[in-house]
């Protein structure tokens, strides 16, 4: 008996990643466990699934952790904010010898999690992080050019956008505002910088790019881990860049705003007397206006694009690729937990066999990973192999279009 457990499984990621695991026959146990039992059992009502089983955990205690971990091959952890879940949530599961694949697209949890190798390799667990999409499918983008399409990869920029999602989370918020308020290194000329997305060092790399099927948009400084993992897994990389934004633009904005006039602090202060965090005031009231400035913006459907820009090489010329991923009616959940559920079900394969922890361009194969994601974006009628495209650019500047590789 081969059993998946997905952590975080009854959320707007997890309920996406377990829907695209019953699309495979992998696994003969697909465990969702999530803090709440009841949202986690009417998913599986719904997918009515009979490998499927809902469990309780609380990924905040080591003894509930250790219980579901019990008797799991590999578990896909999807609980955020990753600042705080995860690293405890993969110690337990080198603790526990369970292979791991997660999400999270926080840079230094990101470095938390990497300084765990050794302990994973000498419990002969593998450990594949960020396969969501950016990161996740931005560094298999990029390690599709590493293997063969360039000789020599010399610069990638990765932007993003999405929006529209049907509902977003305080935890969606407060990493938003994280972002915002904490350094970024970008990875210019071979050197690493650091900058802030609101400061005028972060101002100075926004530019304006236009997305498949979605729009023309600025995107800012993303605190994404690929800036710093790309660089230890390409040789001779130059340059590596995240970029992001979030739709409507008034309300990535108006994030922005209760930021720059400093109501995200998590030290309390006294109003009427009583304490208020204003963290969690302006995570509610960024919330309590998400449907005005929707509806303000006519956007009735969620959507995004991650776009990779890939230059270097090839035959001593230059040579640049632009994957494009995009969609007009499927949003984060989608773009984060159908490569998530893609790498899981390749770590139950076996064809994931790096040990240890590491980023997907480091231990996965291209071409497998993404058959595998578009053949459970078909089966979940989220799109198909006209939702992504290659365009290539020689050195003259002329564009065309690459059939897909797979």
């Amino acid at each position: 008996m081969s059993t998946v457990l997905v952590l975080g499984g009854a959320g707007g990621i997890g309920q996406v990643a377990t829907s695209a695991l019953t699309t495979a026959d992998t696994f003969d146990q697909i465990r969702v466990a999530d803090l709440r039992l009841e949202a986690a059992q009417a998913l599986v009502d719904d997918l009515a699934d009979q490998r499927l089983q809902a469990l309780s955990v609380d990924a905040d205690s080591p003894g509930s952790l250790a219980s579901c971990l019990d008797g799991v091959d590999v578990v896909l952890n999807c609980v955020g904010p990753f600042y705080r879940f995860g690293p405890p949530i993969l110690k337990a599961a080198i603790e526990a010898g369970v292979d791991y694949v997660d999400v999270c697209d926080d840079l230094a949890p990101t470095r938390s999690m990497l300084a765990l190798d050794e302990q994973a390799k000498a419990k002969g667990v593998r450990a594949l992080i960020g396969m969501g999409n950016s990161p996740g499918l931005a560094n298999i983008f990029v390690k599709l050019c590493a293997d063969g399409l360039l000789e020599q990869v010399e610069s990638v920029d990765i932007m993003h956008i999405h929006g529209g999602e049907p509902v977003e989370g305080p935890a969606v918020i407060k990493h938003r505002i994280h972002a915002m308020l904490n350094e970024i290194p970008l990875y210019i000329d071979g050197e690493f910088i650091t900058v802030r997305q609101l400061e005028p060092s972060g101002q100075a790399h926004v530019v304006q790019t236009d997305f498949r099927n979605v729009g023309r948009y600025p995107v800012y400084p993303y605190p994404h881990p690929e800036t710093i993992t790309l660089p230890a897994h390409i040789p001779g990389l130059q340059r590596a860049t995240n970029l992001g934004v979030i739709f409507p633009l008034p309300y990535f904005e108006l994030t922005q705003q209760m930021v720059r006039t400093g109501a995200c602090s998590t030290e309390p202060i006294l109003v009427d007397g009583r304490p208020v965090v204003p963290m969690e005031f302006s995570v509610a009231h960024i919330l309590s206006q998400r449907a005005r400035l929707l509806a303000e913006s006519g956007i009735e459907s969620p959507g995004g694009c991650l776009k990779v820009v890939v230059g270097g090489r090839q035959d001593g010329a230059e040579k640049t690729f632009v994957f494009q991923l995009s969609s007009q009616t499927a949003g984060a959940g989608e773009g984060t937990g159908i490569p998530a559920a893609a790498g899981a079900l390749l770590m139950g394969r076996g064809e994931i066999d790096q040990r240890g922890v590491f980023p997907p361009e480091a231990g996965v194969q291209p071409l497998p990973l993404l058959m595998v994601a578009f053949e459970m974006v078909q089966a979940l009628g989220k799109g198909g192999r006209d939702s992504i495209r290659i365009d290539m650019i020689d050195a003259d500047g002329s564009v065309s279009e690459m059939p897909l590789p797979f």
